[in-house]
């Protein structure tokens, strides 16, 4: 079972591979292309959602629906690679990473073709021209996603922000759409120190291990739309990412019976 399991989903890769090289192709004007890769990102999450077992239960989806037609920044808590399969699969978003990961040869060529940004967090010097590029690409009218742990977790606590990248809102003014994620079931069993690992993808993991023990398991996930700030422009990056990571563990530990 675990066989047919890891075929269909290197199928998937292929596939995402595949039509992702040929709207490289296909668009070279840079703001087209990168719409068409993340409408590729989102075609394809979708499937892996599916393949994986990861099975979604969304609050406040009215919130998403209401911004449906504008850009914005959507800031999210990150404990695996599972939460980019996720919110991609529900919208078609361009995702902040690091340059650590674009640097690695298999998950950097799925990182490119995903049109996805690159942060060095080693080197501050670089970090008001990656704040400058990260704003126009939401000017160009592109939905970005940042993970301001600056890392994924174990998923059991939200770690504290790094604040320096919610200077891109206050550039452009566009809304922050604040989401919280949390994995509650695994094969039907709530989601404890024990079995957490299943899911959650962080520190010296390696990808290829930990994709294969993923295989042939259920995952329940719930997908919180927290308040927006949608006139984020008078205030600080302080102010924002406090408010925003607020909002977030007061989501994280409501009802969090299974951590």
């Amino acid at each position: 079972m675990k066989l047919i399991f890891l075929l269909r989903n290197l199928w998937l890769v292929a596939d995402f591979f595949f039509k992702a090289w040929l709207l490289s192709l296909i668009h070279r004007d840079s703001i087209k292309r990168r719409r068409a890769l993340a409408r590729n990102v989102s075609r394809s999450a979708k499937k892996f959602c599916n393949s994986l077992n990861i099975s979604l239960s969304l609050k406040h989806p009215d919130i998403l629906k209401e911004y449906r037609d504008r850009p914005y920044l959507l800031v999210a808590n990150h404990s695996s690679y599972a939460d980019v399969l996720a919110l991609a699969s529900l919208e078609e978003l361009v995702f902040i990473t690091s340059v650590e990961m674009g640097n690695n040869p298999f998950l950097g060529a799925i990182t490119r073709l995903g049109g996805c940004l690159y942060t060095n967090r080693k080197n501050p010097m670089s970090l008001k021209d990656e704040i400058a590029r990260f704003s126009s690409t939401i000017s160009e009218g592109f939905k970005v996603v940042l993970f301001p742990e600056g890392t994924s977790t174990n998923g059991s606590r939200i770690k504290d922000f790094r604040r320096s990248l919610f200077q891109i809102p206050l550039n452009v003014n566009c809304p922050i759409l604040p989401v919280c994620i949390k994995y509650t079931k695994i094969d039907g069993k709530p989601v404890t120190d024990s079995n957490r690992d299943l899911i959650a993808w962080y520190g010296d993991m390696t990808f290829a291990p930990h994709f294969l023990k993923l295989q042939n398991h259920f995952f329940e996930a719930e997908i919180t739309f927290l308040d927006p700030i949608v006139q984020p422009a008078g205030k600080t990056r302080t102010e924002l990412s406090d408010r925003v990571l607020q909002q977030m563990r007061n989501c994280f530990s409501a009802n969090n019976d299974f951590i």
